[in-house]
């Protein structure tokens, strides 16, 4: 069931390190903890410089989708530099990342998945109005950048800035006017073959 992530329902919490604050999206399974969770999305504020949270095990990626300049060193390496067009930035999350803000705060969406058990693609999309948008991932979140009206068999919604859709394989969503908007597909790993 395809499923509406109201930006205004997020509750913050601290970064697991305390240096920030982050709004949890969706969790697999439902009410994970920060060292219990399958697959994790959330929206980071980064209000200032410092090293990022350490999650052994786990594969993220990061998308800025608010905000310019934040410069991300990760395990030493000559820092890049993303803002609200770059594209999504895939690390280990057992990295050591320390990041700084070069024009004030970004806010930016972070997708985690346990390494071996699952796998996310994330990029940035534009559709236009009436483009139907396939679903075929286990789980498909599209992050609204701008209000607009959605609709998928069965339902609709009109969703503001920064609200979500959480959408099983299978579903195509249909938006009523060209729109802008951040795709994470989150799948089960392939199991080796042995």
């Amino acid at each position: 069931m395809t499923r509406v992530l109201r930006a205004v329902d997020r509750i913050a919490v601290p970064w697991k390190n305390g240096g920030g604050i982050t709004r949890e999206l969706a969790v697999q399974p439902p009410g994970a903890t920060m060292d219990g969770f399958d697959w994790r999305v959330s929206i980071a504020e980064v209000s200032e410089g410092g090293p990022f949270s350490s999650f052994p095990g786990i594969d993220r990626v990061l998308t800025v989708i608010e905000g310019a300049g934040l410069s991300l060193s990760i395990d030493g390496r000559t820092a890049v530099t993303m803002d609200a067009a770059s594209p999504p930035l895939a690390f280990p999350g057992e990295a050591r990342c320390e990041a700084s803000l070069k024009f004030g705060p970004i806010r930016d969406l972070n997708i985690m998945v346990r390494r071996g058990a699952y796998r996310a693609h994330v990029r940035r999309r534009s559709l236009d109005a009436g483009d139907a948008l396939a679903c075929t991932s286990e789980a498909t979140l599209l992050l609204t950048l701008e209000a607009v009206a959605a609709s998928w068999p069965g339902g609709e919604a009109a969703l503001q800035a920064d609200d979500a859709l959480l959408v099983p394989s299978g579903v195509s969503v249909t938006f009523a006017r060209a729109v802008r908007l951040v795709l994470a597909e989150i799948d089960a790993a392939a199991i080796p073959q042995g």
